[in-house]
């Protein structure tokens, strides 16, 4: 049978394609099961749009990153014999055998995450595992390798770029790390590009939109400044700078906005807890079987039950979940109070807790990482200039915390009032 061409319609995206031979992994029950995993958890319960899921964003991954490899490999975007000895020469068996297993690798680098995605991976995966192990596991197992081989692509190549140095264990040539960096990079990668968009857009809001179109189209393989000491990286033209920095602004924006909104994080609380007491011995299963055979799907089905039955474990979670009775937000981290102590929110939480009980009160905590992001920029006269020299955006990068302290709705209004009768005093000022 002819490998034909299929195309799926994507709101992001507009026409996604891929081949017969591709589609394969998509029916695959690793892939599949992605339909059953929220992109955003909860988050629904606040923005009723966002009830998007892994699939979708996966086979979006995939076409960005597709996009992002035709642009950088095309003969008059390579600008320098450093680069040229590292690109595979366009539509010879190398050039499209990592084209190739770049798509693979976009569009399996979730196949590992857990149900309702981030939600609770940190506290309920054994110490030192994230879903990218998993992924990597699925990656080279029974289920999606003998596609791979199909496909005249290694599962392990494609489990490089899928999931990084970092979680495959192993380091990567120069060209597999830049291949990686298409797919997960901070400033360039496909996965951001795609989440911010897709997350933007179901969520009914407009933070997280950017131009991604020209940022993809100036993106080039580059030196450094100095060419003679370090290799190649991603980098783009001088005309994609201002893109760039509006993909931090939104990645920023959607945080502050969107992903810390305080409704949906107590959500995650109440999810974590109860999925704590839920699971056996309070962890998720790494067996890829038991993996594959838990969804968002059995949760929901779970937490409706535990919600009926006070009898239950997880019975007061899942109540909140139902319900809607969650945790109230009481307090939260504020410039005027830093100035007074810098540890307001902390000293308020223990003073809470002591106060209403342990059981009425939740932290939540988080702060982001800061940095520059540094990466080569093809000016207009040939030269190369680092981003963090043209950009003040790029040389401090914007970054991002959230500190907010939860009661019991039960206390809401005693706790308000409390706190406005005693926070001067709890914060010694």
């Amino acid at each position: 049978m002819a490998n034909r061409i299929h195309e799926i319609r994507d709101p992001i995206h507009g026409f996604i394609k891929l081949d017969s031979e591709e589609r394969k992994v998509v029916n695959s029950r690793p892939f599949q099961r992605l339909r059953y995993i929220h992109q955003l958890a909860m988050t629904y319960l606040v923005y009723p749009g966002a009830t998007h899921r892994r699939f979708e964003h996966s086979l979006g991954v995939m076409d960005a990153a597709t996009r992002i490899y035709d642009v950088v490999t095309d003969p008059e975007n390579i600008y320098h014999d450093c680069v040229r000895e590292l690109i595979p020469r366009k539509n010879e068996l190398e050039w499209g055998y990592w084209r190739r297993v770049l798509r693979m690798a976009a569009l399996c680098h979730d196949v590992g995450h857990l149900p309702f995605s981030h939600a609770a991976e940190k506290e309920l995966l054994p110490k030192g595992i994230r879903h990218e192990h998993l992924s990597k596991l699925h990656i080279l197992g029974d289920h999606l390798k003998p596609l791979f081989a199909e496909l005249k692509i290694q599962a392990e190549d494609v489990a490089k770029l899928a999931v990084g140095p970092k979680y495959y264990g192993s380091g990567l040539s120069v060209w597999e790390s830049i291949l990686y960096e298409m797919i997960g990079g901070n400033v360039f990668g496909a996965d951001r590009i795609d989440y911010l968009l897709r997350d933007s857009f179901h969520s009914g809001v407009s933070y997280g939109r950017f131009d991604h179109m020209r940022l993809i189209e100036t993106m080039r393989i580059l030196p450094r400044e100095d060419l003679e000491s370090e290799e190649p990286e991603l980098g783009i033209t001088l005309g994609g700078l201002q893109t760039a920095e509006s993909l931090l602004w939104a990645r920023y924006f959607m945080y502050t906005q969107l992903y810390f909104h305080p409704v949906r994080r107590i959500y995650d609380i109440h999810l974590k807890e109860f999925l704590g007491e839920w699971l056996n011995e309070g962890q998720f299963s790494i067996k890829l079987e038991e993996h594959l055979g838990m969804t968002d799907n059995e949760v929901l089905a779970a937490v409706l039950q535990v919600a009926g039955d006070q009898s239950l474990r997880g019975h007061e979670q899942a109540r909140r979940i139902v319900d809607r009775q969650h945790f109230r937000l009481l307090y939260e981290s504020s410039p005027l109070d830093l100035v007074l102590n810098l540890k307001s929110v902390e000293l308020v939480y223990e003073a809470a807790r002591l106060e209403f009980g342990d059981g009425a009160v939740r932290h939540d905590p988080y702060e982001s990482e800061g940095g520059s992001e540094d990466f080569p920029v093809y000016l207009r006269d040939g030269n190369i200039a680092s981003s963090v020299k043209l950009s003040e955006t790029l040389r401090q990068g914007p970054s991002f915390s959230v500190d907010y302290v939860f009661v019991d709705p039960e206390s809401k209004e005693k706790a308000k009032m409390w706190l406005g009768e005693n926070k001067v005093k709890i914060l010694g000022a």
